[in-house]
Parts: structure tokens; C-alpha cells; sequence
């Protein structure tokens, strides 16, 4: 009886480890995922803006995850958003005059 206590106690320490060493890894390997930076595409992205003749880049700068254009000439001065990681226009800012 006395050993079968043993024994018992010995699993129950085991699993309780067990447990903690488990616990412990998946803490550490979320915590490496969400400080890690995103991983870009190794491709090359070309972009054709359709903008009227005479339209000239002033700048270009980058906008959290998107990278605006500013473009003067061909009308209004006007800022295009633009994902780096597709090219794709996913916005447009009009500065009126």
C-alpha cells in the first residue's frame, strides 16, 4: 500500500512538471510570434499609377503599413496609399485648393 502511495505521488509530480514545461512553451513561443516582424514577400512588386499627364511625385514616405505617394501637377495635389506587399491602391487623399 505503502509503495502504491509512492508511486502515485511520484506520477502526480511528473504531470504537474509536465504541465509547467508545456505551459512554459507555448507562453514563450506566442510571445516570439507577436514580437517577431512580419515576414515580407521576397518578390518585386511593380505599380502603374494611372494619373493624368503631367503629374510629378513630390514625396514619398511610409504610413504604418502602407507607404503614401505625394503627387502634384495633373490637378488637385493629391496622396495615393499604397500596400508595398501587393501594390494595390487602398487609398486616395484629395488636398483641395
Amino acid at each position: 500500500m505503502q509503495r502504491n502511495m509512492r508511486l502515485l505521488i511520484a506520477v502526480t509530480i511528473g504531470m504537474g512538471v509536465l504541465i509547467l514545461l508545456g505551459t512554459t512553451v507555448v507562453i514563450l513561443t506566442v510571445a516570439h510570434r507577436m514580437t517577431r516582424p512580419r515576414a515580407r514577400p521576397n518578390t518585386m512588386v511593380s505599380l502603374h499609377l494611372d494619373e493624368p499627364a503631367g503629374t510629378r511625385i513630390r514625396s514619398i514616405a511610409g504610413a504604418g503599413d502602407r507607404v503614401a505617394v505625394e503627387l502634384e501637377g495633373g490637378g488637385a495635389e493629391r496622396i495615393v496609399l499604397i500596400d508595398p506587399d501587393t501594390g494595390v491602391v487602398t487609398g486616395r487623399i484629395t488636398l483641395g485648393r
